[in-house]
């Protein structure tokens, strides 16, 4: 569990979640063995010692402790994608924005460096996640030796395909000498078409989630409402007849 390669996994995972500290990895995999042993002797102990469950079979308390001890050992990863996943669209929603003041900070005259960090505290407040990532990507860009390095640690940080293709771009820039700015422009107009072709996808799936609602709980009501005070008078008619 302690090999080298899941523990360096396991770090960029944790960079991808916003987690700094690298010892958590330990932590991490620390947790995938405890908990199933834990939580696993506690389910035999309440199913099997206690008989906390009478009524259950034999397959049904086997099923209930095989199942405490795969869920606790997947725990730890559930939870990690969890923040990941949460982090990473948190920076798909700035980086249209992101990428405009970029443009507007190339064509400024500001070198990269200056730009990235301009806009880190620009998005601080509305986008704190990329406001982050682009703040530890200009201190990197004036410390490193290599500023191709700065941008890949950039795409390794933020597990999204535009962020990797905003590196890319970057990287190229760097290398040829390429136009920063239309550049910036042709991927930030591509992001916000994407972005609204999602909300798009969003909105005509809305029809079909409301229809099983729409079913079990508008529709009885409307009927109740609708046909209710029609049943009373039949009721009373035929009572009174």
């Amino acid at each position: 569990m302690l090999q080298d390669d899941q523990i360096k996994k396991t770090q960029i995972r944790l960079m991808q979640a916003g987690i700094r500290s690298k010892d958590l990895a330990f932590f991490v995999i620390f947790a995938r063995f405890v908990l199933p042993v834990v939580l696993g002797i506690g389910a035999i102990l309440l199913i099997y010692v206690v008989d906390f469950f009478p009524a259950w079979g034999a397959f049904k308390k086997y099923m209930f402790v095989a199942g405490t001890i795969g869920i606790s050992y997947k725990a730890p990863d559930i939870w990690l994608s969890n923040k990941c996943k949460k982090r990473s669209d948190a920076v798909r929603k700035g980086l249209p924005d992101a990428l405009d003041l970029l443009v507007i900070c190339a064509e400024a005259g500001l070198t990269v460096d200056a730009a990235f960090n301009r806009v880190a505290k620009e998005l601080g407040k509305a986008y704190p996640e990329l406001g982050d990532e682009f703040g530890l990507t200009a201190i990197e860009l004036g410390f490193l030796a290599e500023r191709r390095q700065a941008f890949e640690n950039l795409a390794t940080r933020v597990d999204l395909e535009a962020v990797r293709g905003v590196v890319t771009t970057m990287i190229q820039t760097e290398k040829y000498g390429t136009p920063l700015a239309s550049a910036l422009r042709v991927l930030s107009a591509e992001f916000r078409n994407e972005r609204m072709m999602r909300a798009e996808e969003k909105a005509a799936r809305l029809p079909a989630i409301m229809t099983v609602p729409l079913i079990l709980f508008i529709l009885p009501t409307l009927f109740i409402v609708i046909l209710g005070p029609a049943a009373c008078s039949i009721s009373d008619s035929f009572i009174n007849g």
